[in-house]
């Protein structure tokens, strides 16, 4: 159930714009070399409250360059929930689920602040068409209280500050997907308690980052994350950080070549026996 927190200082909502241009910079100068190669599979984009495509778009083509078919939600300028709450998200996940059929693959959802939160319920509503979910600085787990998204929305002109009690209820289980939080403890948006899994298990991670609520979406150390995460293997996702298994072939011919030493070493000395 959603617990309540204090939202982040005005101290920090105020170091915002300043610190999301900072990391806008550093993500563009970045050295990509090292990251990991995308397998083609799609991946949907859900930008945060008061945004759309246009706040989106570094992210966006960055996960193209790395070989991903990324795309935004294609609903424009994110205010919220319009109507019934239920039958909205209802249609968001029937669209993932139609791109999936027509793709042939599943799909990943990344979503940025209240676009994670979609993304996480989609995955709830259609699993067999959801990949795995990463969620950038998503308050998932607190009510409206742990946000400073109240005061700015009266600056952008009274858009709602609060999700629908009833999803609410449901946000904070963790999707049946391999779920991903990154979250930053100098947040200066939403309390960054609202953006952790109770726990790391085995298909969910929290991730924390230096970064504004602004420059998730920009921020290289994000971007790093969000490249290690989409690369997973389908059916073979895991923790981040985690050293990958070796592979079965490989652990097969590590005992043959052992088999092949004792045997040689047998052979040598029945030969000096008989010698």
């Amino acid at each position: 159930m959603a617990q309540a927190y204090c939202a982040p200082s005005l101290a920090l909502l105020g170091l915002e714009p300043v610190r999301a241009v900072l990391e806008y910079i550093g993500a563009w100068t970045m050295d990509r070399r090292a990251l990991p190669a995308g397998d083609g599979h799609p991946v949907v984009l859900f930008p945060g409250l008061a945004s759309d495509q246009t706040c989106l778009a570094p992210l966006r083509e960055f996960c193209q360059e790395l070989g991903y078919e990324a795309s935004d939600w294609g609903r424009g300028f994110n205010t919220g929930p319009p109507g019934d709450v239920e039958a909205w998200v209802g249609e968001l996940a029937r669209e993932v689920a139609d791109a999936a059929e027509r793709r042939g693959r599943r799909i990943s959802l990344v979503g940025w602040s209240l676009g994670g939160l979609y993304a996480r319920e989609i995955a709830r509503l259609v699993p067999h068409s959801v990949r795995q979910v990463i969620t950038l600085g998503s308050p998932f787990a607190a009510d409206g209280d742990a946000t400073n998204v109240g005061w700015l929305c009266r600056m952008l002109g009274g858009l709602p500050a609060r999700i629908a009690p009833e999803l609410a209820q449901r946000l904070p289980r963790t999707p049946p997907v391999p779920t991903t939080s990154v979250y930053s403890r100098s947040d200066g948006v939403v309390a960054w308690q609202a953006c952790v899994e109770p726990c790391d298990h085995r298909q969910a991670q929290n991730i924390e980052v230096e970064a504004s609520h602004v420059g998730l979406v920009w921020s290289s150390r994000v971007w790093s994350v969000v490249a290690d995460r989409l690369a997973q293997p389908e059916g073979r996702w895991r923790l981040f950080g985690e050293p990958a298994k070796p592979m079965r072939s490989a652990s097969r011919a590590s005992a043959a070549g052992v088999a092949a030493l004792a045997t040689a070493q047998l052979s040598a000395k029945a030969g000096r026996l008989a010698a």
